[in-house]
């Protein structure tokens, strides 16, 4: 169990540990693609390669026949017009000396142009197909008579090229993600600083307010028409609230101190916690609605390690969405703890009997800034996951919800295995 409860000493450490496997995921992903990419793109390569050869070993046969055919050498001219020239792909025929006689489908160069500036720049080009392919001897008789060199055709080029353009486009893309990722993070961070502020705000004003009104109790001018035992009751029973109204201002503000850094956790028993939150809502629930029901049914739990102020924080984020959910008249909110049979871990439901919740919505209800509340700051379930999950290694979901029956449920490990 102690090293389970190491964790929450790195929870920094695991952010950290997040993004860069995320880019390490990312990286892969590019590298598997591109491998399998080139290797396949390479393979179709060595195969056209495979087929060019094949081709040009049955032009030079053919040509091999009509040479040393006892007709006239009209043959050899038809033979590379009509025939050799359906190839797609360059043909150099240079004569005993190496030095150009006839050329075909070299780009940017008409196969009749005969001119000296023309016969270098083929010369070149011959000079590479030799170096990539090689040359094929033509004989009459038993002298050499012409030698046959080819290049790679078009579209064996544009592939050589496709590798490259594949990584290119994937590493855009990658790039465009990470991009976009970025973005959506900062996004989601300034929404999540604004959503805090105006949940700040939001815990702030009841106590805040609360104690604005005892200050104008005290100040009411109906005061000197009072006796002074019932203004000194007046007075007491203020301050009394009032004290309450402030040590809710503590507790909000120790609260908000406590998220971002790792809140220390002490063994706990639950059900006080439970019950504490639920009473806090029961006082209100006059002026939520009089026929509204909060149940409270806790069982044995052994103790579980928490931090008290951060997960009543939690309970009462769940109890007021359920009160919120239900009937002003009918609504039943009912909070449940016991062991998880089976498992070193205990449970605590809440269940309400109200409108329920969408499936397109229960995917999203955890994700910051998302609400089905017309003055809702999607937060309330963020923070509740963050607490429950990142700070004491817990679990928290959405069991179920349809109209008449929602449920939430956390796990958490007991500090002790029995």
């Amino acid at each position: 169990m102690a090293a389970r409860w190491n964790l929450l000493n790195r929870t920094s450490d695991l952010y950290i540990g997040k993004s860069t496997l995320l880019k390490v995921f990312l990286l892969g992903g590019v590298v598997v693609i591109s491998v399998v990419f080139s290797w396949y793109t390479f393979g179709v390569i060595d195969t056209l390669q495979q087929d060019t050869r094949a081709q040009v070993e049955k032009y030079v046969r053919l040509w091999q026949l009509a040479a040393n055919s006892p007709t006239s050498g009209n043959e050899l001219q038809f033979i590379f017009d009509e025939i050799i020239v359906k190839a797609s792909f360059p043909i150099v025929v240079l004569d005993q000396d190496r030095n150009p006689q006839s050329w075909r489908n070299i780009p940017d160069i008409a196969a009749d142009d005969d001119s000296e500036e023309t016969r270098l720049i083929v010369r070149k080009v011959a000079e590479n197909m030799l170096k990539t392919n090689g040359e094929f001897p033509l004989y009459f008789g038993e002298s050499h008579v012409n030698y046959l060199r080819y290049g790679d055709s078009v579209v064996i080029n544009q592939l050589k090229m496709m590798p490259f353009i594949e990584i290119g486009i994937v590493l855009a893309f990658m790039l465009v993600g990470i991009i976009g990722f970025q973005n959506i993070r900062r996004s989601e961070e300034r929404y999540i600083w604004v959503g805090m502020a105006k949940e700040t705000a939001h815990q702030l004003g009841t106590p805040l307010s609360a104690l604005l009104g005892w200050l104008e109790v005290i100040g009411a001018d109906q005061r000197s028409s009072m006796t002074p035992e019932d203004q000194e009751q007046l007075l007491d029973t203020t301050i009394d609230n009032m004290k309450v109204d402030v040590e809710r201002l503590q507790r909000v503000a120790n609260r908000f101190g406590l998220i971002g850094s790792v809140p220390e956790l002490t063994e706990c028993d639950v059900n006080p916690i439970v019950a504490e939150a639920a009473e806090y809502y029961r006082r209100r629930l006059p002026f939520e609605g009089r026929g509204m029901q909060l149940d409270v049914q806790t069982g044995a739990v052994p103790p579980v390690r928490l931090n008290a102020e951060l997960f009543s924080w939690v309970l009462e984020n769940l109890i007021k969405n359920s009160i919120q959910a239900v009937d002003s008249k009918t609504g039943l909110v009912r909070v449940t703890t016991q062991v998880v049979p089976g498992k070193a871990e205990m449970s605590i439901q809440v269940l309400d009997n109200g409108r329920g919740i969408s499936a397109a919505a229960a995917r999203k209800i955890f994700r910051p800034g998302f609400t089905t509340k017309k003055r809702g700051w999607g937060m309330g379930l963020t923070l509740v996951k963050r607490i429950v999950e990142e700070y004491h290694v817990g679990r928290i979901w959405l069991v179920k919800s349809r109209p008449g029956e929602t449920l939430f449920e956390i796990r958490l490990p007991l500090a002790r295995e029995n």
